[in-house]
Formats: structure tokens, C-alpha cells, sequence
């Protein structure tokens, strides 16, 4: 069995665990590459149909590529999409200069929104550890108390593929079916599946998106790649950090720390 073969046969076990442990589980669908994967994944352990719904956290600030992206594979791949916007950030003008807070209202509580309005209990999510030093912190099945609070210094043992899956009142998990998958590997695989992949993630006029966001957040990379072949040549010869042209991505780690157990994804 290859390195690939090994983590896709993970994370359809982590899938298809968290369907069967949850009522109602949802999963975050960006459609960026990470999600797209984790939503292809979830069809392959489904034999084609995604049986939980995507929710899509729409800031209004995304490039329009995203949300093309996103209604176009919507259809394609019948997904039940579920679109999370905060009310409240549009009449109150909430905007990207105040980052944290608009972080707060148009992600965080969005998110928190949707989810007690539609009741799911728990959340599939396609973050990865090599991301960000705070991100190489979580588990698999890492709870979240009701104020979407992340308790990083209490997180439960996952020995021998063991999830812990019992939730506290007022609870609900987040759950990482590719937690243990690296970018070089999800471009690796996307190369052999051949998934649909946002354009964004490729070179226009010598720049790219490498981490997609929100536009007044996010600032392309230099880059001449127009295939998947040449993202990885790149990635392999890179060594600038993935979400450098991302807000947060430049924030310290013990800033992102205090922002992801304030529950920012």
C-alpha cells in the first residue's frame, strides 16, 4: 500500500466513524483544496453520494472564483449546501480593517449561527498539522464547549486509533479526517484523482493564490504554475510557509492560538 493509499484509507475511516457516531454531523466546505478533498473523500467513502451537509462560511468578501467554484461543484457533486452569513456583520458594515473582530462576526459566529440553528453536532473540517504551529495541536475528535471554546492544553488521548466521541452538554466535535496529510501530499493526490481544483490555485500574470481567504486578507504568491505537475515541483523546491499570504498566517502563533480557542477554524 502506497503513502497515499494509507491516507486516504485514514480519513474515510475517520469519515465514515464520525457518521456513525454523530446524529447529525456537517462538514466546512471552503472550495479551497483541502475541503474539495475532504468533500471527495467523503463521496468515495459514501460510494458517490456526500450524505452530510457542506457549509460554506460566506465572509462577502470572497473572490468570485470561490463562489463560482463553489455553486459549480455544488450541482455537480449534489451536495446539500448549506450557506453560513452573518446578519449582523452586514447592517453593523463589519469590515476586514478590523480583523479580528470581522474574524469573529462573518467566520466564527457565523458558523456558530448555523449550527444551532440546524443542530449539527459535530464538524468535519479539512485542517491539516504542518499548517500552522498551533494547528499541529489538535486531534482527530477535538470537542468544543459551547461558546466553540478550544481547550488546547486538555485534549483527549487518541491511542491506537481510539476517538473519543462522547460529547458534554452543550458540546459538539471537530473532527480532522486530514489532520495527518501535508500540502505536498494533497497535491499528490489531487494529481491522481483528478478532482476539480479552484482556479485561483493557478498562475495568472506570474502570480497565484496558494491559500485561499478572504480578498482584502489574502495576497497572491509569485508563481508561474499552471498544472498540478508544477504545483508540486514547486511546493518541493519551496520554502516559504503556505498561508504567508494570508492575514492570520503572518499573525505570531501565540495570536492564532488565542483566536482558534475563541473558536476561529
Amino acid at each position: 500500500m502506497s503513502h497515499l493509499d494509507e491516507l486516504e484509507s485514514d480519513s474515510i475511516y475517520i469519515i465514515r466513524e464520525a457518521y456513525r457516531k454523530f446524529n447529525k454531523p456537517a462538514m466546512l466546505w471552503s472550495a479551497g483544496k483541502d475541503s474539495t478533498t475532504l468533500a471527495y473523500l467523503a463521496k468515495k467513502a459514501f460510494l458517490g453520494k456526500v450524505p452530510i451537509p457542506a457549509i460554506y462560511i460566506d465572509t462577502g468578501y470572497h473572490f468570485q472564483e470561490m463562489y463560482d467554484f463553489r455553486d459549480k461543484l455544488a450541482e455537480e457533486w449534489e451536495l446539500n449546501l448549506v450557506n453560513a452569513k452573518s446578519e449582523k456583520a452586514e447592517k453593523e458594515g463589519i469590515t476586514p480593517e478590523d480583523k479580528l473582530k470581522c474574524c469573529g462576526e462573518r467566520k466564527t459566529q457565523a458558523l456558530k449561527n448555523i449550527m444551532a440553528e440546524k443542530g449539527f453536532d459535530a464538524l468535519l473540517l479539512g485542517i491539516r498539522r504542518d499548517e500552522h504551529g498551533i494547528r499541529a495541536k489538535e486531534r482527530t475528535f477535538s470537542p468544543r464547549n459551547q461558546d466553540f471554546q478550544w481547550d488546547y492544553k486538555d485534549q483527549p488521548p487518541e491511542l491506537w486509533d481510539q476517538y473519543k466521541s462522547k460529547r458534554e452538554s452543550g458540546q459538539h466535535l471537530r473532527v480532522h479526517p486530514l489532520l495527518s496529510w501535508t500540502e505536498l501530499d494533497v497535491w499528490k493526490y489531487i494529481k491522481r484523482e483528478n478532482p476539480p481544483v479552484n482556479p485561483l490555485y493557478f498562475a495568472e500574470d506570474g502570480k497565484r493564490m496558494r491559500s485561499l481567504g478572504c480578498k482584502p486578507c489574502t495576497e497572491p504568491v509569485e508563481s508561474d504554475v499552471k498544472s498540478v505537475e508544477g504545483m508540486i515541483e514547486e511546493i518541493k523546491k519551496s520554502d516559504t510557509e503556505e498561508r504567508s499570504g494570508r492575514a492570520q498566517g503572518k499573525e505570531e502563533a501565540h495570536a492564532m492560538q488565542k483566536l482558534r480557542a475563541l473558536g476561529y477554524m
